[in-house]
């Protein structure tokens, strides 16, 4: 299985949902649903969004998390946490008062949605760090250990300077228990 490079398991970009900064939320949800519908090599639909600059290179991702971060509201708690952990109150409290607070107020509203929809893609993205990228031509052991140390659900795919391709969490997944499942007498 060493041998195995990430070119073998990678999505081609050209089969992923991108967009362009300045997409708003809705119009990049609706491009990944064309790419989920297009994208049949495997069982595992796509899960992310990959954000664009105007040169076509990779700024940040959009996962299924942010997106629905995109449409909670902000609530600044700093101060207030701040001063309840000074007088020593528990996190249990503090997540308490957290919950009853954002109880008070509903998300899922029409008013609230269309606004949401309405967001740029870069108002709420993951931007990329180093420890996103691959060559296509490492092996998988390199791919899990950047997976798994840096908590990672994909990897952007290089070839020279270009990204090629995306490696997700849920290939590498599969490849390496069908492995072991080979493996049982």
């Amino acid at each position: 299985m060493k041998n195995r490079h990430i070119k073998d398991l990678m999505v081609p970009i050209s089969e992923y949902a991108t967009v362009v900064v300045g997409t708003s939320l809705i119009d990049a949800i609706q491009t990944l649903e064309e790419a989920q519908e297009k994208y049949t090599t495997s069982k595992y639909q796509h899960r992310a969004i990959l954000v664009l600059n105007e040169n076509g290179d990779a700024v940040g991702k959009i996962s299924q998390l942010r997106a629905l971060k995109a449409i909670e509201p902000e609530f600044d708690f700093t101060a207030e946490i701040e001063k309840l952990k000074k007088f020593h109150f528990s996190e249990t409290y503090i997540s308490q008062l957290r919950e009853t607070y954002r109880s008070e107020s509903q998300i899922i509203k029409r008013d609230t949605l269309r606004e949401a929809s309405l967001k740029k893609v870069e108002d709420f993205m993951q931007t990329l760090s180093p420890g996103e990228y691959i060559s296509e031509d490492s092996n998988l052991d390199m791919a899990i250990h950047k997976l798994v140390t840096g908590t990672h659900l994909s990897l952007l795919v290089t070839r020279d300077k270009n990204i090629v391709g995306i490696l997700r969490i849920s290939d590498v997944f599969t490849a390496i228990f069908r492995e072991m499942e080979s493996l049982q007498v």
